[in-house]
Order: structure tokens, then C-alpha cells, then sequence
């Protein structure tokens, strides 16, 4: 299905919900919300491919509002019409908000259920029953199980960021979910990439799916300007606090690969005076939202992460991404540098790379195809010698070892 429409109106989407997307001052449809919205509205299942950024979450969101707007149905108690799952908080707490922008013309209860928070109030508010219930797995998981919740006369699954689930070992939690929902509801998943795991999900769980998917050859935002740094390992701190002097360096994003690693950058760029605040799966649902919320307004202009904050962080005015460390994953690389360049805006990605990362870089040329630009590179013999000395540092002292369902049918009014 390929259409081209210049307004949401255009769409077959309700009043209520324009009258919202014009507060918001949203004018335009994304092609991900061009192509899903209408099969959506439809009542169809969905497979949807695309990357963080392209506007997906309101693609699913806005026929989801109008068909629940639509049904007129109440919640029973402890009950919800429609279940999202998200794999992180993060995600799950900017879905939210996106409900209350979209859906603020219109009479929806919504809760979000998570992890690193208290789950009283969370009780709470699904003990009248729901409309929506935006959730990360494990914690929906225990409150299912405590019969805090009943999933059995749910309409509606969103399952977002499929492929960031199968990396957090959430896919089981995931089955044993959808396992208590109806055989008959409209289903959707969404996935930046298609692993054979979570394609086999996507056959397990969607009914004769559309499929819509964002072409690979635009993973790499044009805004974005791309540039990769080569240099020790060892120089990568003195390097970054370097960079940060710079007065364009606003709002930047630093990205590591391990939490510790990145408690540690923190540490340094402290004593070099720069205000910056860690955020990992190890600091708690509180200490998250403060940090997340500091770089926000601008109190710390830099937040130094791990992967977790790759998706699902949705601020607009990021004007760097560096990566201290490439991912192991160059999907991922994707995914941190698209933190920047949002609604519009330009933005800057760069990479340090020490001679161990090479492959990674190679690999994120190959995904992206296109070769980042080199910035200050070494000359050859230095490249060399850098080699060998990650190599001795890596081996260690000469004298100590190392060790280091398919769905029966349609409901019939869909069908109708």
C-alpha cells in the first residue's frame, strides 16, 4: 500500500484527535503514520519495521485512540481494553505522554505499569479498570500473576521495540503475556530490525499481518553529520573533555558500553568542572527520571548512558551524540546517533574509535553504507603502535594467566 498525504486529516482520523495534533503543532504525517495509520483504522494486524525517530509511536497511538473512542466500551475492574508493552521505562513513560497529547480531547484512563517503582499506586489504578495499560514485561508479568490485573478481555496489543525485548531476554515474558490475552484483538509489533527470533514472534502472534517497513537505506538521518575520531583507548577521557569545551557542545549525549564505564566518565568530566549525569539499568527509577529530566531543562548539559537510553528518550534539542565506545552492535549505532537531529533539527554524531573497535566500525560503514568522515586520524605507524599497546594492556602481566496461534479468525464486526 503506498499513499501520500500532506495532512493528518487526510488520514480518516477523528476531530478530537486533530484538534490535539494541531496543539501539539503537528502538521505533516511521517510516512511510517501515512501507511499504518489507515490499515490501522481498518482493524488490520501490523508488522511495522522502522527506527526510533520515524514517528512511530504516534502511527500506532492515533488509530488506537480512535478505536477505543470508537468501541464505547467500559473497563471492567482490574481489566484493560488495550496492553502496550515497552521494553524499557523509559519507552513506556514517553508512550504515556504521548497518549496525553494525542488523547487529551478525549475520556481515556491509561496507567503505566513498571519496574524501580512502587506497585501500590499501580494497583490502584488499575482496580477500576483501564483503558490502556502501558507496561514494561516483568512488572505487568507480577502483577498478573498476584491478580492484580486480567488480560482476558483485552482488544488491543501493541508490542514496541520488539528487538530491544529479544536483547533484554524479555521475548519469554513477552509469550507467557500474550498467552493470557484473547485469540481475537487487533495486534501490532513494531522492531527496528527483524532477528529470527522475533520474526518468529511476529508469525506466532499476528493474523495476516500488513507489513509496513521504513527502507534500511534511510537508517542513517541525512542531518546528521558523521564523523569518527581514531585514538587510543587510553586518551579517550582527555579526548572527550576536550571536545566538551567546544560552546556548540549544548546538549550532548555520551554514549558507553558498560555502566560502570560510564559512572566513570561522569567521575572525570566532574573534575574537569563539566556538569554531567550518569543513566543505567544499575540507578533507580527515581535517579533515571532526575537525570533524564536535568538534561532535559538544561541543568547538566551532558548525560553519559549506556545502550538502555538509545531508545526511547525523546528530547529535541540534542545537539551531539559521541559515542565513547562503539556498540557491539552496529544496529545500535543507529539507534544512539538517532537521539539527535529530532523534529527537523540538524545534528552531529561522533565516534571514538580505538584500534580494537575497527571491526565495529566497519560493520556500522556496512549498515549505514556510507563511511564516516575522519577526523584527525593517525598516521600509520602511530595506528601500529597503538595496536600494540591495546594488545599488551589487553593481555595483562607476563606472569599472571588470563582468564577472564494463530489466530482462528477476525472478530466479525472487523471482518464486516
Amino acid at each position: 500500500m503506498s499513499v501520500t498525504v500532506s495532512s493528518f486529516a487526510e488520514l480518516g482520523l477523528a476531530e478530537p484527535l486533530l484538534r490535539a495534533l494541531k496543539d501539539a503543532r503537528y502538521s505533516t504525517p511521517t510516512p511510517i503514520q501515512q501507511r499504518a495509520i489507515p490499515l490501522l483504522l481498518e482493524g488490520m494486524d501490523l508488522l511495522g519495521i522502522a527506527q526510533t525517530g520515524t514517528g512511530k509511536t504516534a502511527a500506532f497511538t492515533l488509530p488506537l485512540l480512535q478505536n477505543l473512542q470508537e468501541d464505547s466500551i467500559t473497563a471492567s475492574p482490574r481489566s484493560t481494553r488495550a496492553l502496550i508493552l515497552a521494553p524499557t521505562r523509559e519507552l513506556a513513560l514517553q508512550i504515556s505522554d504521548s497518549i496525553k497529547t494525542y488523547g487529551r480531547h478525549l475520556r481515556m484512563r491509561q496507567v503505566v505499569v513498571m519496574g524501580g517503582v512502587g506497585s501500590r499506586p499501580q494497583i490502584e489504578a488499575l482496580r477500576r479498570g483501564v483503558d490502556i495499560l502501558v507496561a514494561t514485561p516483568g512488572r505487568l508479568l507480577d502483577l498478573v500473576n498476584q491478580r492484580h490485573v486480567d488480560l482476558g478481555s483485552c482488544e488491543y496489543l501493541v508490542i514496541d521495540e520488539a528487538d530491544r525485548m529479544f536483547d533484554m531476554g524479555f521475548i519469554r515474558d513477552v509469550r507467557k503475556i500474550v498467552a493470557k490475552l484473547p485469540d481475537e484483538r487487533q495486534t501490532l509489533l513494531f522492531s527496528a530490525t527483524m532477528p529470527a527470533e522475533v520474526a518468529k514472534l511476529a508469525g506466532e502472534i499476528l493474523y495476516e499481518p500488513e507489513r509496513v517497513e521504513i527502507a534500511t537505506k534511510t537508517v542513517a538521518v541525512e542531518a546528521i553529520e558523521q564523523h569518527v575520531h581514531h585514538l587510543a583507548s587510553t586518551t579517550k577521557r582527555d579526548h572527550l573533555a576536550k571536545l566538551l569545551e567546544a560552546p556548540d557542545m549544548a546538549k550532548v549525549i555520551v554514549f558507553t558500553r558498560t555502566k560502570r564505564g560510564a559512572d566513570q566518565v561522569v567521575k572525570r568530566l566532574a573534575r574537569d568542572g563539566v556538569a554531567a549525569e550518569a543513566m543505567h539499568g544499575n540507578k533507580s527509577q527515581s535517579a533515571r527520571q532526575r537525570a533524564l529530566e536535568n538534561f532535559r531543562t538544561g541543568r547538566s548539559r551532558v548525560l553519559v548512558a549506556t545502550d538502555i537510553a538509545a531508545r526511547g528518550i525523546d528530547v529535541d534539542d540534542v545537539t551531539h551524540v559521541i559515542n565513547y565506545e562503539l556498540p557491539h552492535e552496529p544496529e545500535s549505532y543507529v539507534h544512539r546517533i538517532g537521539r539527535t537531529a529530532r523534529a527537523g533539527a540538524a545534528g552531529i554524531a561522533i565516534s571514538f574509535c580505538d584500534s580494537s573497535e575497527r571491526p565495529q566500525l566497519r560493520a556500522i560503514e556496512r549498515l549505514i553504507k556510507r563511511s564516516l568522515s575522519v577526523v584527525g586520524d593517525m598516521p600509520v605507524l602511530a595506528v601500529a603502535s597503538v595496536a600494540k599497546k591495546d594488545k599488551d594492556a589487553a593481555r595483562g602481566p607476563a606472569s599472571g594467566a588470563r582468564k577472564r496461534r494463530r489466530r482462528p479468525r477476525r472478530l466479525e464486526q472487523r471482518a464486516a
